[in-house]
């Protein structure tokens, strides 16, 4: 079940990684200064792509909905962080209050809520589920396709309490992204929240959390003496933009050009001798869509109806009006010759599992988050993280090693983010 490279690794890869296990303890060090300084969010997942001269981020989610796909044998690793998590916040939490997307019919999406429901159960915490759907008004069970089932029931907020029937819980836990807005049920409450409201793609930009990826992976690359590039695409930002209308293509096209140049002039320091893209994705939201794979800045001035349309709406029928041009970083990872990328799932600041995206019906430049994807859980050996020195750099401990560190950058990049959003 292990993946493997699809490519030989050639170039400055083995060396990040054989650096990145030469450097553990000061790595480890590092990041445990990091979490006395920021607060850490509760879950998180990160999205890398692995191109055999590359290992970076392409995204970081801090609702994630994926639990039911990690390998079920790491279950008391989320149940020991979550346990950390909940100390932190509310010592002698009893109850927590889980309010998910507004899912009915995704069986996937409720396996997750399940899922998640369990490790918070373990974690010694009485759970219940919250429904910001309107029909929900009274406790309502639903059957799920593995044979276990859900209760949702109708929120209640007495002053700035929420609740649902008797229970008052300590701690209230979105799985939600709010991408459809805050409703006021949420705001003002004395409990704590956890994603914080802010956290939430009403206000939450992509933008900023690179640039606040940004500060943590030039300190990184400092610390263990590499170029930030090998773990860091470039970005950029453009505001203003109506795909129906034409406007605000040329900054689109402009940045999608200088971040070409600057990819080209990387390719060429390293040998690398694929073909620079970029990636041009909403602001803000998640589901992967909105998304489209550009080579040249005149794909963005000749998009035709359809891809108008695709790129103009997203999750929840919002209409885009920011959007940030990423670089693209290949995916050289294949599971059966389809097309693969890791996803680091982390509560606190552990690592607690992670699985590949598969798609085979995309290619090495384009998003895998799409209709037709499946998912495989990481084959950890022993543990999340603990590398193995004495073999080489890309066996499996240390691939997946390398891969929680990126992830845990990513981590930091989101708490970093968070509170500069909070002053």
């Amino acid at each position: 079940m292990v993946p493997h490279l699809a490519t030989a690794l050639n170039g400055p890869l083995p060396d990040l990684k054989s650096r990145i296990l030469d450097a553990q303890p000061a790595i480890e060090h590092w990041l445990r200064t990091q979490w006395q300084e920021h607060t850490v969010p509760f879950y998180s997942s990160v999205d890398i792509r692995n191109s055999g001269f590359k290992l970076a981020p392409i995204d970081t989610n801090l609702f994630p909905g994926g639990f039911n796909n990690l390998n079920p044998d790491f279950l008391p690793l989320c149940v020991h962080a979550a346990q950390s998590a909940i100390e932190k916040i509310c010592p002698d939490a009893r109850g927590v209050l889980l309010i998910p997307e507004s899912h009915t019919r995704n069986q996937f999406y409720l396996q997750n809520v399940a899922r998640l429901s369990i490790i918070l159960e373990q974690a010694g915490l009485n759970v219940r589920l919250g429904s910001l759907l309107p029909e929900i008004t009274t406790p309502t069970t639903l059957q799920l396709s593995n044979g276990s089932s859900l209760t949702l029931e109708p929120l209640q907020r007495k002053g700035n309490r929420l609740g649902v029937g008797d229970f008052d819980p300590c701690v209230v836990l979105l799985n939600n992204d709010l991408s459809a807005g805050v409703p006021n049920i949420l705001k003002n409450l004395e409990q704590t929240v956890l994603p914080p409201l802010s956290a939430g793609w009403t206000t939450r930009r992509k933008s900023q959390h690179f640039a606040a990826y940004d500060k943590a992976a030039v300190e990184f690359a400092q610390l263990i003496n590499i170029d930030q590039w090998l773990i860091n695409p470039y970005f950029a930002h453009c505001g203003g933009i109506d795909f129906q209308q034409h406007i605000g293509e040329e900054c689109i096209a402009a940045r999608v050009d200088e971040i070409l140049q600057k990819i080209r002039a990387k390719y060429a320091e390293y040998g690398v001798k694929d073909k620079p893209f970029v990636m041009v994705k909403p602001d803000a939201g998640t589901y992967g869509m909105g998304i489209m794979t550009v080579k040249d800045a005149s794909e963005v001035r000749n998009l035709s109806r359809r891809q108008r349309n695709k790129m103009a709406v997203v999750k929840e029928g919002l209409e885009v009006h920011d959007v940030l041009v990423q670089e693209g970083v290949y995916t050289f990872e294949s599971i059966n010759q389809a097309v693969a990328e890791p996803v680091v799932y982390m509560m606190d600041r552990y690592v607690v599992g992670g699985f590949y995206r598969v798609h085979t019906g995309r290619g090495t430049d384009e998003n895998l988050n799409a209709p037709g994807m499946h998912f495989v859980p990481l084959a950890f050996e022993a543990s999340c993280t603990p590398p193995n020195q004495e073999s080489a750099p890309d066996d499996v401990p240390n691939r997946f090693y390398a891969y929680g560190v990126v992830a845990r950058l990513a981590l930091l990049a989101a708490a970093i983010e968070l509170e500069e959003m909070q002053k």
